[in-house]
């Protein structure tokens, strides 16, 4: 009886279940999850729609920003934090190898996690913000505007020889057109095989959205996946 009386009386402090450190990890948390998901969801989704890195950046994202924070207040020896680094470079090397846009966008995430985690007294939460909308804008504005502006490539085998003069290019293009329904830009002649009768043809198009057609760089990583 002596010790259930004992424990009843045990103050606990209220700030172990909620301290300026708690609402400012939950404010924090928010901002980087609606930048995060911002992203990867309505930037990185839309242009390429692949699933296979969604869960991963989320993930990671979330992961990196959880362990700044937290272990952000501990003054952590030297040997563990290099630690730490070793953790991450053995799961990198442990994986396959991901093409430069994904790779690009991974390094995003992680920079912005940390930055929403560690960004402290010295930053003020105007700057945060100010960090966090330019990420986002300049993702954007790279991703759905500036690239849409470059020609799309696509490397096919046409069976045209006959059309392959230099006087009958303008009749190649249109055949190309009418049989792929793209407006080509230009084309280059690649490789001619004569016992084929086929040559190898890179076309040059305007992406926009609803072709349903995978670009070269497209099909490449495609078959990193």
């Amino acid at each position: 009886m002596e010790l259930l009386t004992s424990l009843n009386t045990v103050n606990v402090p209220s700030t172990v279940i909620l301290s300026n450190n708690m609402v400012e990890l939950l404010l924090r948390f928010v901002l980087n999850m609606v930048v995060t998901i911002f992203i990867v969801n309505y930037v990185y989704f839309k242009a390429t729609g692949k699933r296979t890195y969604v869960f991963t950046y989320i993930m990671i994202s979330t992961t990196v920003f959880f362990l700044c924070f937290l272990l952000g207040n501990i003054d952590l020896q030297l040997g563990f934090a290099l630690g730490l680094f070793a953790i991450f470079g053995i799961i990198r090397y442990r994986t396959d190898t991901i093409p430069i846009r994904e790779m690009t966008y991974l390094f995003l995430v992680i920079t912005i996690s940390i930055i929403n985690a560690l960004a402290r007294r010295d930053v003020s939460l105007g700057e945060i913000l100010v960090t966090n909308v330019a990420f986002m804008l300049t993702t954007y504005i790279m991703e759905r505007i500036w690239m849409r502006r470059h020609m799309a490539r696509r490397t096919i085998i046409y069976d045209r020889m006959d059309l392959i003069h230099p006087d009958k290019h303008d009749l190649l293009r249109e055949d190309v057109e009418a049989r792929t329904g793209l407006i080509i830009d230009r084309f280059k002649i690649g490789q001619i095989d004569l016992s084929k009768n086929s040559i190898r043809l890179t076309i040059f198009y305007k992406d926009v959205e609803g072709n349903n057609i995978l670009t070269d760089a497209e099909l490449s990583d495609k078959g990193m996946e």
